[in-house]
């Protein structure tokens, strides 16, 4: 009797041509793999990054006050170009005299104009901290008041520090005031 031949574990043994094939198709689904994972990873990061770059402080904020109507007071922060931000503040006094004053900022400390306000010709804004501005106001190029702006811990309240300053730059009045967001 002949010997029986075993078969050993091995697979089907290819021919040149068709390795080459067989790498070609194995290459082509990798490559199609990578650009997937690509474009899914560029995707979760921008999404991640628009995410953290909206402002928190976008909205409108009322002046908390114990003053009799008319008088209020709104902050409206909306966006403003890439990364910056548009100050509206629409007030009206015990009288019932309405204004409103607007400058826009990139965060980035530089004077930029304000608009309607006769006791600011500029304002700039530099971030602190997440959760801190300090903004500085102008008039004649000599510092007339500095704020610190500190949003809450849960981002429905806006504490600011006012320092008005005299024609020597000396701090004159302190005043504190409290704004709540406007749902």
């Amino acid at each position: 009797m002949l010997p029986t031949r075993r078969r050993s574990g091995l697979r089907n043994i290819y021919s040149v041509e068709q390795a080459k094939a067989r790498i070609k198709v194995i290459s082509a689904y990798n490559s199609r793999m990578r650009n997937l994972n690509l474009a899914a990873s560029l995707a979760l990061v921008a999404a991640i990054a628009a995410a953290q770059s909206a402002n928190p402080r976008f909205g409108k904020w009322k002046l908390k006050s114990d003053q009799p109507a008319p008088s209020s007071n709104i902050m409206t922060y909306e966006p403003n170009g890439a990364n910056g931000m548009k100050i509206t503040i629409d007030a009206v006094n015990r009288e019932g005299a309405k204004s409103q004053w607007f400058y826009t900022t990139s965060f980035d400390g530089k004077d930029e104009p304000v608009t309607g306000n006769p006791g600011t010709d500029t304002g700039s804004v530099t971030v602190v901290n997440s959760k801190i501005n300090e903004i500085i106001y102008k008039k004649n190029g000599k510092v007339s008041q500095v704020l610190t702006n500190v949003l809450s811990p849960d981002g429905n309240t806006i504490a600011v520090m006012y320092m008005r300053m005299d024609a020597e730059g000396k701090t004159s009045n302190v005043t504190f005031a409290t704004y709540e967001r406007m749902k």
